[in-house]
């Protein structure tokens, strides 16, 4: 009796990995930081990420039932673009402003193209800047840890009134979740043993701009250190719909990442250029993928046909 061969479309490969595992992985990953932020910022840092995280779940619930698609909110994706969009937050931001950068993170950026893994930027970061834009008062105002005095002392703004401990365990000013690059570096690590991100990007876009402001006569230590630099490099600039999908490709992505960072910090009008330059990548992705993406197996140039002799 012969046997029948059964054709279908890919994936022909599975994995048991699934999307709620992945964003569990990265949600446990961002705790550390979360919690400490919580700790020097107060109950406001924690009210303001739990704003973040409730108006993205309850945008793309109310998305999926108004639209009668079926409900996503299980997979936790809206769950981390709160999360990563309260991190980026001072924590003197209005909570009525975190729920709006959290709407126009999942309805405008997200949803609107597609959903998960369609959206072309990432909706963190893109909801960031709308807040920066539209509220830049603020989102540019910030407390001394373990205190209500109002600062604008971050590092990259007094890269003078900071020791490297301090900016190495995040005893100072600056958004909820970016403060301390010790835990992030601890999230990141635990991301990377756990094979949800590949530590290409985060490598290359941090040595960057390390490589770049030592050239310039910056301490290396000091621009890695500040700022969102880290959170951006192992959380943000890692996003699978938004990154390209080839080691090349990664490459070129993340050391493009940090030369846009490095030349907004040094000559633009704002301290950080992060966001801005994760975001300026991610629309060049597809080009990225297009230009590095593997020759199939057996496949050769065609040549040039002759021209015919009239």
């Amino acid at each position: 009796m012969r046997e029948q061969l059964n054709v279908a479309s890919s994936p022909h490969i599975r994995h048991l990995d699934t999307t709620s595992g992945i964003m569990l992985d990265v949600i446990i990953a961002l705790l550390p930081a979360c919690i400490f932020g919580c700790i020097i910022f107060g109950l406001r840092a924690l009210a303001v990420l739990a704003v973040s995280v409730a108006a993205a779940v309850l945008s793309e619930f109310l998305w999926n039932i108004i639209l009668k698609k079926p409900q996503s909110v299980g997979d936790l994706s809206a769950v981390v673009t709160g999360l990563l969009l309260g991190m980026n937050l001072p924590s003197t931001l209005p909570l009525w402003m975190a729920a709006i950068g959290s709407v126009a993170a999942i309805i405008v950026v997200k949803q609107m193209f597609g959903g998960i893994g369609c959206n072309f930027a990432n909706p963190a970061i893109a909801a960031r800047i709308i807040l920066l834009v539209s509220f830049p008062g603020a989102m540019t105002k910030f407390v001394a840890p373990l205190s209500d005095a109002v600062t604008s002392a971050t590092p990259l703004a007094a890269p003078n009134e900071y020791t490297l401990r301090e900016l190495f365990f995040g005893w100072h000013g600056g958004s909820i979740g970016e403060t301390s690059a010790f835990l992030l570096l601890v999230g990141g690590l635990y991301l990377i043993v756990r094979k949800v991100i590949s530590p290409v990007i985060p490598c290359c876009f941090i040595g960057t701009v390390a490589l770049l402001s030592l050239l310039a006569g910056e301490n290396p230590l000091h621009s890695i250190l500040s700022g969102g630099l880290i959170l951006g490099a192992v959380f943000m600039a890692t996003d699978y719909t938004t990154t390209p999908i080839t080691w090349k490709g990664k490459a070129i992505f993340a050391v493009g990442c940090g030369l846009l960072s490095f030349v907004i910090r040094r000559f633009g009008a704002l301290p950080e250029g992060v966001s801005y330059s994760i975001l300026l990548m991610n629309i060049l992705v597809p080009h990225i993928n297009r230009f590095t993406r593997p020759k199939p197996f057996g496949w050769v140039k065609p040549k040039k046909e002759e021209k015919q002799d009239a």
